[in-house]
């Protein structure tokens, strides 16, 4: 059975977080040209819009240490246009950055050691010259190389520039809600996380959304993001991003979607934003998040519209969305009340551990919930 790509990369992803030795392991194991194949494909996804004015030839070499060969490759990279990419070293590269291939592999999917220098050699092609470069040309080399050398760093701008860059309406405009997302997600930005959203976005045109899914897959740079949609949006499928084809209002396909592909560190429901198909998802998928990790509701605004199933009049309405949290901060304090004798907890009530709600935003986070209670020994009225 020949490996899937996802699995091939998730497989060098574990690697370069473990030993020298599990790393060449696994880079054996996926073979050192396939392993530069899925490193430059990962560059793809990473590549900014280059900015310098005069087209620049960077060659990248990929050493196979160990194996006496390489994988060659010359970006050219002009302002506005889209990097191109071709195999080999072209004879007039300006810059050339070699890696050796573990090294490069630990970069891109390795926790991020905040390291600056010594994991790359930069070769100016004038340093092997007698000419240096027009003074014209030599800001667009430094930006040139600058482009890949970002591309390569584990560390992404952050929330708010990724959404700009990729298209996601997580920030601007309508919605403000990145620095929510960072808050609580940047403990986990080192981790192999595997993230599942609802919504992909584009609707029925099969080329269009993606934009927050790609946003993910830059900001984690170790995760696996999976997209739920309604619509066929296979065509985004990529390194590190696939695409599943489902209902959110489908409780046995959510269950067996969530077996095969979780469990999930992230679930994050941007999908239709109709009450009934937001709690019928939570219920089903939050028994496969991860302990530790967080289910997020979005645009909790449809809670007061009629239209998506909410009610603007009945503030303590148990369908909508906002029933929904309300009705979990009881669930996070069962300990503090009677509970009629052999009933066990429900879902919620044993791993729901915390709630954040902002301004049309919510995330839960998932992990035991058994402090214990208030003893019994303390008054239960006041007694002053």
């Amino acid at each position: 059975v020949t490996p899937s790509p996802t699995a091939e990369i998730q497989q060098l992803i574990a690697a370069a977080g473990d030993t020298p030795r599990a790393l060449r392991q696994a880079v054996d194991t996926v073979g050192p040209a396939r392993a530069a194949e899925l490193a430059l494909a990962e560059i793809r996804t990473r590549l900014n819009t280059p900015s310098n004015p005069h087209p620049i030839r960077v060659g990248l070499r990929i050493e196979h240490d160990g194996y006496d060969t390489a994988t060659d490759t010359t970006l050219t990279l002009t302002a506005g246009l889209p990097a191109e990419f071709a195999e080999g070293l072209h004879p007039e590269c300006q810059v050339r950055v070699i890696y050796r291939l573990k090294d490069l592999v630990r970069e891109l999917w390795g926790p991020d050691l905040a390291r600056t220098a010594g994991t790359r050699r930069i070769e100016l092609a004038t340093a092997h010259d007698t000419e240096f470069p027009s003074r014209e040309l030599q800001p667009s080399i430094a930006a040139a190389t600058s482009t890949l050398i970002d591309a390569l760093d584990p560390r992404s701008p952050d929330l708010g520039a990724l959404a700009l860059r990729h298209g996601s309406d997580k920030w601007g405009q309508t919605h403000w809600f990145t620095p929510h997302y960072e808050r609580h997600f940047a403990p986990l930005r080192n981790a192999p996380v595997r993230i599942l959203e609802i919504g992909v976005g584009g609707y029925a045109d099969t080329d269009s959304g993606g934009g927050s899914l790609k946003m993910w897959r830059r900001y984690f740079h170790r995760g696996t993001v999976f997209g739920l949609d309604w619509f066929d949006k296979s065509a985004l499928d990529g390194p590190r991003l696939q695409i599943l084809r489902g209902d959110q209002n489908d409780p046995a396909q959510l269950d067996a979607l969530a077996r095969e592909h979780g469990p999930f560190d992230i679930i994050i429901d941007d999908g239709s934003h109709v009450n009934e198909h937001v709690r019928t998802s939570f219920t089903a998928l939050f028994p496969h998040l991860r302990p530790g990790g967080f289910y997020v509701i979005e645009d909790l605004w449809t809670s007061y519209l009629p239209g998506y199933g909410g009610d603007d009049q009945d503030l303590n309405a148990p369908h909508t969305m906002i029933g929904l949290l309300k009705s979990l901060i009881d669930d996070l304090h069962h300990e503090e009340r009677d509970r009629a004798e052999g009933s066990a907890p429900t879902q919620t009530e044993a791993f729901l551990t915390g709630m954040h709600v902002y301004h049309n935003i919510a995330f839960l986070e998932k992990g035991v919930n058994a402090e214990g209670g208030i003893p019994r020994w303390m008054p239960r009225a006041p007694h002053w």
